[in-house]
C-alpha cells in the first residue's frame, strides 16, 4: 500500500533515474537528482530540528524546480510544506505567518534577501542547503517508518470572508487517491509532459506535480512572462513537446481571445487539456476544440479543500454559446450531494441546491483555525449512527438530464433583486456567450441596489448587450450599470479578480 507520496517519487527514481523529472528556464534535474536533492533538504531539517514532526515548515517560492524539490524535501524531515509567495503584500504575510508558527521558512526563490518579517521563525536558503548537504539514509527511514496517511502533506492558504487567510491541510491519503483517481479516469501515458502554468502556492499545481510522479513524467515550468504573449506562450509549448494542460480558465482564454492559432501552427503533441477554477466561456472552448479535434478536454470541479477537485466532464460534444459546461460526475472513491435549506438531499433534477462533498478527499481541515473548521466541515444529513463529515462547498448546482453535476454559482454570488432571488451566474453565462465580449462578471452593490456588469471588449457596447439579453433574460436580470475595461484584472491564481473590481466599484462610487 502506499501511505507516502515519497513512494511515488522513489518508484521513478528508481525505474527512471536519468529520465528529465522536472525544467523550467534554466535548470532541469533527473528523477535521480529530484530525490537526492529532496533527500539532502529532509536529512538537514530532520537534524536541525530532530523530533520535529507535523509541523508547518514555509516555503518562500518561485516559478524554478527548485520550489518542487524542496517541498519534497520538507515531505522526507516528517512535516508538511506551506507554500508561500514572496510578492504577496507583507501584511498578509504576517497573518500566515502568525497562523502557522512555522518550525523553519525555506527561501527556494530566486531572491537573496527578502523583504517582510518572518517573526521568531528562522530563514534558511534552499541553495545552501544542497551546497553542504549530505544524506542520512538512517535517519529518513526511521522518520518513514512511524508516518501513516493522514498525515499532512501541505498547507496552501485560500482567501477568508473575515480577511484572514486560512490554511487548508492536505493528507498524504488525499493526494494519493487524487492521483489514482486522475490516472483511472484519464489513464496518462508513461512519460506524460506536463507543462505548469499555475502557481505553487494554488493547488492547480498539486496535479501537475503529483500526476506526473504517478506516471514518470516530466513538469516543465513555463515561465510566467509567456502568459501575456499567446504566440510565444504557444511556441514554447511546441518546442517542449508539451502533452498535457492543467490550467486555470484564464489561460486557455487568453489564447482563444486573441485567435492564436489561426495564423500559427496547432501542438502535435498535446493529447490532454484540463480547465478549472471558474466557468470555461464555451465560444472558447470551442475555439481550442476547432483546432484539436482529438485531444481530450475535461472541465475539472472542486474547491482547495476536497484536494484539488472531486469532478470530471469529459467534453464529447460541442455546446451552444450560452450552455452550461457541466462539471461532470464523481472522482473514484468520492461522493457528491445536493442540499437544500433544510439540509436535506435533493436527489432530482433541476433543483438547485449547495454542492457538498465527502470522502478520502477532504482535507483535514484549516489550519489552526478550529473554529472555521468546524463551520464548513460538518455531519453528513442523515446520518447519525459513526461520525462522517462532510465538506459544504459554497457553490450552488443541480443535476442535469443525465444526473451530470451542473455549477451554477457560488452562494456569496446569489442576491435579492427587485423583489427576485438572481444567480450572478446566469447572467454572466449569457454576458460570456456574446462573441465581442472577452470576458465579464457582475458584482451587486447592496447599497445602490444595483447589478454591476464589468466586460472585456474593444469598444464601449452597452447598446449592443442590452439588445443581446433582452432575447435571453427577464428585464430584472438585466445588469443596472455597464463597466468596460480594456482586460479584467486577475488574482494571483488567475481567475477574474471580482474582489478587486468591486472594492474598486465601492470606492468610486460610494
Amino acid at each position: 500500500m502506499k501511505n507516502n507520496v515519497l513512494m511515488l517519487l522513489e518508484k521513478c527514481a528508481s525505474a527512471y533515474p536519468d529520465r528529465i523529472a522536472l525544467k523550467d528556464e534554466r535548470n532541469k534535474v533527473t528523477y535521480l537528482e529530484y530525490q537526492n536533492n529532496a533527500q539532502k533538504i529532509g536529512s538537514f531539517l530532520a537534524k536541525k530540528y530532530e523530533g520535529v514532526y507535523n509541523r508547518p515548515v514555509a516555503v518562500i517560492i518561485d516559478r524554478n524546480i527548485t520550489s518542487i524539490y524542496t517541498f519534497l524535501g520538507v515531505v522526507y524531515s516528517g512535516n508538511m510544506y506551506v507554500p508561500l509567495d514572496a510578492s504577496m503584500p507583507a501584511g498578509r504575510i504576517h497573518l500566515m505567518l502568525d497562523a502557522l508558527k512555522p518550525v523553519a521558512i525555506i527561501n527556494a526563490s530566486d531572491a537573496d534577501t527578502l523583504s517582510f518579517e518572518t517573526g521568531e521563525a528562522e530563514i534558511i536558503r534552499a541553495q545552501d542547503i544542497l551546497e553542504g548537504g549530505e544524506i542520512d539514509s538512517a535517519l529518513l527511514e526511521k522518520i518513514r517508518k512511524n508516518s501513516i496517511d493522514t498525515d499532512p502533506l501541505y498547507s496552501i492558504f485560500t482567501s477568508g470572508s473575515t480577511g484572514i487567510p486560512k490554511g487548508v491541510s492536505i493528507s498524504h491519503r488525499s493526494v494519493i487517491d487524487l492521483t489514482e483517481a486522475f490516472h483511472d479516469a484519464f489513464a496518462f501515458e508513461d512519460g506524460t509532459m506536463f507543462g505548469n502554468q499555475a502557481p505553487f502556492d494554488f493547488d492547480v499545481s498539486v496535479k501537475d506535480i503529483y500526476n506526473a510522479l504517478y506516471c514518470a513524467g516530466t513538469v516543465t515550468v513555463i515561465p510566467k512572462r509567456l502568459f501575456t504573449s499567446p504566440a510565444k506562450l504557444i511556441e514554447y509549448l511546441y518546442d517542449e513537446r508539451i502533452g498535457t494542460l492543467i490550467w486555470a480558465v484564464s489561460a486557455l482564454r487568453i489564447v482563444a481571445d486573441f485567435h492564436t492559432f489561426d495564423s500559427m501552427e496547432v501542438l502535435p503533441d498535446l493529447k490532454k487539456v484540463f480547465f478549472s477554477g471558474e466557468v470555461m466561456p464555451v465560444k472558447s472552448l470551442n475555439y481550442w476544440r476547432e483546432f484539436f479535434p482529438e485531444t481530450q478536454f475535461v472541465n475539472l470541479y472542486g474547491p482547495t479543500e476536497i484536494t484539488c477537485n472531486c469532478s470530471y466532464y469529459l467534453v464529447d460534444k460541442t455546446f451552444a454559446p450560452d450552455e452550461r459546461i457541466p462539471a461532470g460526475k464523481p472522482f473514484l472513491n468520492t461522493r457528491m450531494f445536493l442540499i437544500d435549506e433544510k439540509n436535506e438531499i435533493i436527489t432530482a433534477q433541476n433543483i438547485t441546491g449547495e454542492i457538498c462533498v465527502t470522502g478520502s478527499c477532504l482535507a483535514l481541515g484549516y489550519w489552526n483555525n478550529p473554529e472555521k473548521t468546524g463551520e464548513s466541515f460538518v455531519p453528513v444529513p442523515g446520518l447519525s449512527e459513526y461520525p462522517s463529515l462532510m465538506y459544504k462547498t459554497g457553490d450552488l448546482g443541480y443535476y442535469d438530464e443525465e444526473m451530470n453535476y451542473v455549477f451554477v454559482s457560488r452562494k456569496d454570488y446569489q442576491i435579492k433583486h427587485m423583489g427576485h432571488r438572481i444567480e450572478l451566474g446566469e447572467i454572466e453565462v449569457s454576458l460570456n456567450a456574446i462573441d465581442y465580449i472577452g470576458a465579464a462578471v457582475c458584482i451587486y452593490d447592496e447599497t445602490k441596489e444595483k447589478i454591476v456588469c464589468f466586460y472585456q471588449a474593444g469598444s464601449d457596447c452597452k447598446k449592443e448587450i442590452v439588445k443581446e439579453l433582452s432575447q435571453k433574460l427577464p428585464k430584472y436580470m438585466w445588469p443596472n450599470i455597464y463597466e468596460r475595461r480594456d482586460v479584467l484584472p486577475l488574482n494571483k491564481n488567475g481567475k477574474i479578480d471580482r474582489v478587486k473590481l468591486k472594492k474598486e466599484w465601492c470606492e468610486n462610487n460610494g
